[in-house]
């Protein structure tokens, strides 16, 4: 963060100020105490079940130089009326005093966590780069990973996630990108939006508020993506089968994609560590942007072929002693779940064994709910998974052709399962976030390797 005063913070804020205005911030701030280092402000926010106020002293104990807060605490603090407002307003302040940052924003209903990822592998070798942990990707999220970027940084990714219509739109106001992503628009959080078109309408928001000398970065994976292409008066990149970047001669070996990227400036090899085909489309996005900003071709195949997985619970592989692992419990839609199948059995069919898909529930998709479900269960079908073990999931629906359907009402009764796991086997974990479904990979890894007599 660039250093200023309280004094000025205050100023700006519109807040009353009750410490010494002198005192120095050069840290973003935080909004958990336990996080707080000296140099930062902390955000006591207050939630439906924590008030941040009653951990203030712990994070000044921490070094934390002061708060901002609702009410006057017994400490030092700005009192203002709304602390994420007041965030915003410093967010928004520190973007506009570093004219030489870049900044790239990233939405899409699926691959944002994932393309950031390899995007801060590829531009930190450009330069100083910032971006956020997690899917830190909303009206928290963003200004704090803004407020972490100085005078030093060249580059700052940027998730932006959305809930409803508006939100991408005020993000951008924060943020002011220079380059905007969409990657796909899909069916995420289709209850809350109520039909696909309003989703692509508020995805477009990030499009629609770039400056004309920005770039805008459109996937081809849906009608609605490039079609945003008329919202922008600037460049317009496209990515995808056809594209001015696109992937040929792709091969997958060991469920890890490998292809020639193809871009204006020619023609290299990549071959990509991170598992699932669906990357390809992340890697492809990751090289529309280095297009954009005229990396070399060179760099950008060779950052995306030693890319890792860096965000956990995303297509992690776990090796065990002869069964294979892949948890995705990070979270499920029905487009991230037809790719994590299909990588499933391309790993099965691979190492010779038996696929099992470990389903839980895709939250956030409304009426339509129960035909989806419905759907993935067919899908798995039709690709030739072995055994679908949903777990209180029933719209899967029941066994068809060679797939076994086993119904669970949950994570403890499913586990019974790896009694019938052999070595060759491959596993899939995977659900939306709420459903915990990071417990259950734990628990069939450790109930496999006591099977196998080897300490977990």
């Amino acid at each position: 963060m660039i250093t200023l005063t309280a004094g000025e913070i205050g100023l700006l804020v519109g807040g009353d100020v009750h410490c010494d205005k002198d005192l120095l911030v050069s840290k973003a701030p935080v909004f958990d105490s336990r996080k707080a280092t000296p140099g930062c402000i902390f955000l006591a926010l207050k939630g439906e079940v924590v008030d941040g106020h009653d951990f203030a002293a712990d994070a000044y104990r921490a070094g934390a130089m002061f708060s901002l807060t609702t009410r006057r605490i017994d400490g030092p603090c700005i009192v203002v009326k709304d602390v994420l407002e007041a965030l915003s307003i410093l967010a928004a302040f520190v973007r506009k005093r570093l004219t030489n940052l870049t900044v790239i924003g990233i939405t899409g209903s699926q691959g944002k966590t994932s393309t950031k990822d390899l995007m801060s592998h590829m531009l930190s070798v450009a330069g100083p780069t910032v971006s956020p942990a997690g899917s830190f990707n909303n009206d928290l999220g963003l200004p704090i990973t803004l407020l972490e970027c100085d005078d030093k940084t060249k580059f700052c990714i940027l998730e932006m996630g959305a809930r409803h219509k508006g939100d991408i739109a005020r993000l951008c106001e924060i943020a002011q990108p220079n380059i905007g992503v969409v990657l796909t628009v899909g069916t995420a959080h289709l209850g809350e939006f109520g039909s696909v078109e309003a989703i692509a309408q508020t995805k477009s928001e990030l499009i629609q508020t770039l400056h004309p000398d920005g770039v805008a970065v459109l996937g081809s994976y849906d009608k609605y993506t490039p079609a945003m292409a008329s919202l922008h008066s600037g460049r317009v990149i496209n990515f995808g089968d056809g594209c001015e970047v696109r992937a040929t001669d792709i091969e997958i070996r060991e469920g890890r994609p490998h292809f020639d990227l193809v871009t204006p400036a020619g023609r290299e090899a990549v071959g990509m560590r991170i598992v699932g085909e669906h990357h390809i489309a992340n890697a492809l996005a990751v090289a529309a942007v280095g297009t954009a900003l005229a990396l070399p071709i060179e760099l950008i195949a060779s950052s995306l072929s030693t890319a890792e997985n860096t965000s956990k619970w995303r297509m992690e592989i776990h090796d065990l002693f002869g069964l294979l692992l892949i948890n995705d419990s990070y979270n499920a839609n029905p487009e991230s779940m037809a790719a994590a199948l299909r990588s499933l059995v391309l790993f099965a069919q691979e190492r010779g064994g038996q696929s099992w898909a470990f389903l839980g529930k895709m939250h956030e998709l409304g009426e339509s709910s129960a035909a989806h479900h419905a759907a993935i269960g067919t899908l798995a079908q039709e690709i030739g998974i072995d055994h679908l073990v949903a777990i209180a999931a029933p719209e899967y629906g029941v066994s068809q052709g060679q797939m076994v359907v086993h119904h669970y009402a949950s994570i403890d009764e499913c586990v019974s399962m790896t009694e019938h796991f052999s070595a060759g086997d491959v596993v899939l974990v995977k659900a939306s976030r709420s459903e915990g479904f990071e417990v259950l990979a734990q628990k069939l890894e450790s109930l496999w390797l006591d099977k196998s007599g080897v300490e977990s």
